[in-house]
């Protein structure tokens, strides 16, 4: 009788690769960033771990990130930026739009960083800001919020205004960026609302209103480009460490009579993830959607709230 062999099957190694936040730093950093890499990194991981940082593809591009000298808007810049990408930065405050220009172009010193300080929501505003980008490959979209109230104190202006602002402007702003982007084979389109588009909130119904008539406009426009590489998304955020949380936190404490503190802590608790979102944090994603790698991630509303929506879909 013959003689069985038996054969061992010996799996491939698997390596993991975790993006390295040393990426787009200025020289110098690189030994520092490294260390907190690898700190960051899962136990046992260092073995099988590949340290090249993931290449977004987005180098030498242009972006126009709007509302962006601080907040949610500043985030997304100071990603991109550090991407490798050229950006323009708009908003109404010189002062500010001007220290954060400053400030991305300390950390980036190749790239370059143009400040067209303007109301986007204007024509005037839309046109400096669009002068001011030599071609627009990456569009943030992005832009206050209307106030909070009651709907029967609003009237036609007040509508107005937030459809100018929350759902025309992006509109505007798409309609003179999107035949140059698929002309070119590419165009990453980025419009950050809100997650009261997916959960409404009663007192921000102007919001709820103009962001989800914008979310709509994009479901059906979005179906239209993304054969020709050329994607649109929407970001929904939830709460997140900015101004505009901070002063409703502030109003909140004035009308409740309590400490803001206290307050501020109670609702980071509220949410699942125990805190509040960051800007980086935020930005990170933005970034991600104007990759390469996104490319079939196309007509999709990303809900960035820790968890705070209690729905499955």
């Amino acid at each position: 009788m013959g003689r069985c062999t038996r054969r061992r099957f010996i799996a491939p190694r698997r390596v993991v690769s975790w993006p390295s936040a040393s990426r787009g730093r200025a020289a110098g950093d690189g030994a520092a960033a490294q260390a907190r890499d690898a700190a960051a990194a899962p136990a046992g991981a260092a073995a099988s771990r590949d340290t090249r940082p993931m290449d977004f593809g987005i180098s030498g591009k242009w972006a126009l990130v709007c509302a962006a000298s601080k907040g949610l808007g500043k985030g997304c810049a100071a990603a991109l930026a550090a991407e490798g990408v050229n950006v323009v930065v708009t908003a109404r405050g010189v002062e500010a739009l001007e220290a954060t220009a400053a400030e991305l172009r300390a950390r980036h010193p190749g790239l370059e960083v143009r400040a067209a300080a303007g109301d986007i929501t204007t024509p005037a505003g839309r046109a400096a800001a669009l002068e001011a980008c030599p071609q627009v490959d990456i569009l943030v979209n992005n832009a206050g919020g209307p106030p909070p109230g009651d709907f029967r104190d609003w009237d036609r202006d007040d509508w107005l205004r937030a459809l100018d602002a929350n759902m025309l402007a992006p509109i505007e702003l798409i309609r003179a960026a999107l035949d140059p982007m698929l002309a070119r084979g590419f165009g990453r389109i980025v419009n950050i609302t809100s997650s009261a588009v997916k959960a409404p909130i009663a007192t921000l119904g102007l919001s709820n209103g103009a962001r989800s008539g914008l979310t709509g406009f994009v479901a059906g426009l979005a179906r239209q480009t993304g054969g020709r590489n050329v994607t649109m998304n929407n970001l929904l955020p939830g709460p997140f460490a900015t101004d505009r949380l901070e002063a409703t936190l502030a109003a909140a404490a004035r009308a409740s009579g309590r400490a803001l503190d206290e307050l501020r802590a109670e609702r980071a608790r509220q949410n699942p993830a125990g805190r509040f979102g960051t800007p980086e944090e935020f930005g990170a994603v933005c970034a991600f959607l104007c990759s390469t790698q996104a490319g079939y991630l196309n007509g999709q509303n990303l809900l960035l709230d820790g968890g705070a929506f209690p729905g499955t879909f």
